[in-house]
C-alpha cells in the first residue's frame, strides 16, 4: 500500500491519512511530491486521477483519493482498529463532524494556512475566521464534553485525524482558545504520530 503526499509542512489534507496509518501501526510506503514545482501536476496525475494530494494507492493498484475517502477506505481494510467510535451514535456525530471539516471552514484555510514551520501569532484573525474558530471550539466541546476525552471520541480516531491539521493552524497563529481546546490541541500536538510529521516538516522546510 502507497499513500502519496505533498510536502508535510504546508499539505495539510495528506497529514490526515499519514497520521491515521502511523497512529494504528499500519504499514505503508510513502511517497512525497513537493508542491509548486514545475512537474508537479504531471507527477500526481501519474497516481492520482484528481491531479492532487493525498492518494492511497492499494495493494490491488486501486487509486482513492480526498482524505476523508482514503480514512473511510483504511478502516474498511482494517476493522479490528476502532477507527470510527464502536457505538453507532457516537459513530455518526464522528462522521458528521469529520465531514463538516472536510467541507467547510474555508475562511480558515485561506487565511490560517497550515504552515507548521511558521509562528506568526495574531496573524489572518478575521471576523469570518474567528467564526470558523468558534465552530470547531464548539465542535470539540460538545464531543470532549460526551465522551471525557482524552480525544473526541475518546481513543483517537478519524475525526481526531481530520481536525489534527487545524491544531496545527492554532499552533501557528495561536489565536484565543478556551482551556479545553488548548488542552485538546496539546494532547493531538504530542501525539507520536503527529510528532513524526511535524519531525518531518521540519526536515523538509531545511
Amino acid at each position: 500500500m502507497k499513500l502519496v503526499i505533498g510536502d508535510k509542512f504546508n499539505s495539510s489534507w495528506s497529514m490526515r491519512p499519514w497520521i491515521l496509518l502511523k497512529h494504528f501501526g499500519i504499514p505503508f510506503e510513502e511517497t512525497l511530491i513537493r508542491l509548486g514545482q514545475p512537474d508537479t501536476k504531471s507527477k500526481i496525475l501519474e497516481v492520482s486521477p484528481s491531479g492532487k494530494v493525498p492518494c492511497l494507492v492499494t495493494d490491488a493498484g486501486d487509486a482513492v483519493w480526498e482524505s476523508l475517502a482514503i480514512a473511510e477506505t483504511i478502516a474498511e481494510m482494517h476493522p479490528w482498529h476502532a477507527m470510527w467510535p464502536r457505538e453507532a451514535a457516537a459513530r455518526a456525530r464522528a462522521r458528521s463532524v469529520s465531514a463538516e471539516m472536510h467541507a467547510g471552514f474555508a475562511d480558515l484555510r485561506q487565511n490560517m494556512p497550515m504552515e507548521i514551520t511558521t509562528h506568526a501569532p495574531g496573524t489572518g484573525a478575521t471576523p469570518d475566521v474567528l467564526a470558523n474558530i468558534a465552530r470547531i471550539e464548539a465542535i470539540w466541546a460538545e464531543c470532549l464534553g460526551k465522551s471525557g476525552g482524552p480525544f473526541l471520541f475518546g481513543e483517537f480516531c478519524i475525526a481526531d485525524a481530520m481536525f489534527a491539521p487545524v491544531v496545527m493552524r492554532f499552533n501557528t497563529y495561536a489565536p484565543k482558545l478556551s482551556a479545553t481546546s488548548l488542552e485538546y490541541g496539546k494532547r493531538i500536538t504530542a501525539l507520536p504520530a503527529v510528532a513524526a510529521w511535524i519531525d518531518g516538516a521540519r526536515e523538509g522546510a531545511r
